[in-house]
C-alpha cells in the first residue's frame, strides 16, 4: 500500500479486458468457423456460453474418420446436422469416409446435400461406395472433388456452376460417362484425374471451350480441344499420354516422364515431347524427364526453347552438370528455380559423384535475360552448393534477386553467409535472399 492505493495487478488487468473475437459480428464468427474442421468448430463452444452453440450455425460440415471412434455418433452427429440446415444452404461437405464405410448411408447424405444448394463437395469413399444421379444436375455446385468413388451413369448432366473437377482412383461404367461431365459443365476451368481408372484402351474426348487447368497422370489418354488451356500437367511411362488438338497450346508444361519402354519408342516419345516443350513459355520439368532429354541430345544440335521464360527445374545433385546445357537451351529465360534432389541410384550403390558446374562460356540467358534464380533442397548440404552459388552471382549480367532456399545449423549458416557476401557479383543491382 502507497498512498493508502492498491497496486492494480497485470493479471486482474488482463482479465478484465474484452473478448475482441467474441466482439465480432456472429456471420463473421460462423466465417471463421467455417474454414475450420468441424472437429474444431465444436470445441469453440467450450470457449464461452456465447460460442455454445456458434457452430450450429456454421454451413458446413467437414469430417474424417477419426473424429470420433464410435460410428453410430458420427452416423448421429451427421443426420442431425442435415436436419438443423433443412431450410438453410450447405456450402461445404467433406466426408472422409475410413475403413467404417459400410456404416455410413453416404447416397442419402449426398442427395441430402443437393438439395441445400451445396457449393463445395469432397468426398473420400472407400472402394464399392457409388455416387448418386444426383449429384450430376447439382446447379449450384462449385467444387467436386471424388476419391476412391464408383460413378453410376447419367442420362443427363447439368453442372452449370462447375468450376473445379478432381477425381482421385474414380471408377466410370464406360467411356461416355466423363465425356458427359465434362460437357454438361460449361464453366469448367479445372480439371484433375489422377489415377482415374478409365476403361482399358479408350481414349478420353476431351472438348472444354473454358477449360484453364489439366492435370492428367499415366493411367489415361487424353486428347484436348481446349482454346483456353493455360496449364497442363501430365505425368508418363513409355507413351505420350495426351495430344492438343486446338488451335492454341498452353503457356505452362509440367512434364514427368519415366521411360520403362523400347529404344525406338522412347525416341519417338521424347521428340514429340520436345516439340511440345519449344511452344511454351513456362516449364516445369522433373529431373528424370530431363536426364532423358539431356541423354537423347548429346548425339544431336542443342534444341532451341526460344519461347521459355520461366523455369522450374528438379536436378539430381550429380547431374548438375547437365545445367549449362540446359541453360544454353533457354536464350530468353527470365526466371529460374532449381530444386536440388538426392540421387537414388547413387543413394543404392554407393556411389559418389561431386557436383560440377564450371563450363568454358556462359549461356546467352546468364548474360541478356535472366533477373530471378531460386536455389532450393529438401536434403542436406551437397558437395557444389557454393560453387553453384558463385555461378549464378559472377556469370549473371542483369540477374535482380538470387533467393536461396536452404537450411544450415546456426553455426553453418554464419560460415555460408561469410562465403557469400565475399562472392563478387556481376550483377550490381543483384540482391541475395537467404531463407
Amino acid at each position: 500500500m502507497v498512498g493508502g492505493k492498491k497496486k492494480t495487478k497485470i493479471c486482474d488487468k488482463v482479465s478484465h479486458e474484452e473478448d475482441r473475437i467474441s466482439q465480432l459480428p456472429e456471420p463473421l464468427i460462423s466465417e471463421i468457423l467455417f474454414h475450420l474442421s468441424t472437429k474444431d468448430s465444436v470445441r469453440t463452444s467450450a470457449l464461452s456460453t456465447k460460442w455454445r452453440y456458434l457452430w450450429q450455425s456454421v454451413p458446413g460440415l467437414d469430417l474424417d474418420p477419426y473424429a470420433s471412434s464410435n460410428t453410430n455418433t458420427i452416423v448421429s452427429f451427421v443426420e442431425s446436422f442435415f436436419d438443423s440446415h433443412r431450410d438453410s444452404w450447405i456450402r461445404k461437405l467433406r466426408l472422409d469416409l475410413g475403413y467404417h464405410h459400410d456404416k455410413y448411408d453416404l447416397m442419402s447424405w449426398i442427395d441430402a446435400a443437393t438439395t441445400r444448394r451445396i457449393q463445395h463437395l469432397d468426398v473420400h469413399c472407400f472402394h464399392d461406395n457409388k455416387i448418386p444421379l444426383s449429384i450430376y444436375t447439382c446447379t449450384t455446385l462449385v467444387h467436386l472433388r471424388l476419391r476412391w468413388a464408383v460413378l453410376t451413369n447419367p442420362e443427363f448432366v447439368s453442372l452449370p456452376c462447375l468450376k473445379i473437377m478432381h477425381f482421385e482412383n474414380v471408377s466410370y461404367p464406360n467411356e461416355t460417362t466423363l465425356q458427359k461431365l465434362i460437357s454438361g459443365s460449361p464453366v469448367l476451368e479445372e480439371l484433375i484425374l489422377f489415377s482415374t481408372m478409365y476403361p482399358k484402351g479408350n481414349v478420353l474426348q476431351l472438348r472444354s471451350d473454358t477449360l484453364k487447368r489439366l492435370d492428367i497422370n499415366e493411367f489415361i489418354d487424353v486428347v484436348i480441344y481446349a482454346p483456353l488451356l493455360q496449364c497442363l500437367r501430365a505425368k508418363m511411362y513409355s507413351t505420350k499420354n495426351f495430344q492438343i488438338i486446338s488451335s492454341g497450346f498452353p503457356a505452362k508444361l509440367d512434364i514427368d516422364f519415366v521411360n520403362t519402354g523400347g529404344r525406338y519408342q522412347k525416341k519417338k516419345v521424347i521428340e514429340d515431347i520436345l516439340i511440345d516443350i519449344s511452344r511454351v513459355r513456362d516449364l516445369v520439368i522433373s529431373s528424370n524427364t530431363w536426364k532423358e532429354f539431356f541423354l537423347y541430345s548429346k548425339s544431336r544440335p542443342l534444341r532451341q526453347f526460344r519461347y521459355i521464360s520461366h523455369l522450374n527445374a528438379r536436378f539430381y545433385i550429380s547431374d548438375l552438370e547437365m545445367l549449362p546445357t540446359l541453360l544454353e537451351s533457354c536464350p530468353k529465360l527470365e526466371s529460374l528455380i532449381l530444386e536440388m534432389v538426392k540421387n537414388q541410384s547413387t543413394r543404392r550403390h554407393g556411389e559418389k559423384r561431386e557436383p560440377n558446374v564450371m563450363v568454358s562460356t556462359v549461356p546467352w540467358c546468364l548474360v541478356s535475360s535472366l533477373k530471378f534464380v531460386e536455389l532450393k533442397r529438401s536434403i542436406p548440404r551437397y558437395e557444389g552448393e557454393m560453387e553453384l552459388v558463385r555461378y549464378f552471382l559472377t556469370n549473371s549480367t542483369v540477374l535482380k534477386k538470387l533467393r536461396l532456399n536452404v537450411y544450415y545449423t546456426k553455426k553453418a549458416k554464419c560460415a555460408f553467409l561469410t562465403e557469400l557476401v565475399a562472392i563478387p557479383r556481376c550483377s550490381s543491382t543483384c540482391v541475395v535472399l537467404v531463407l
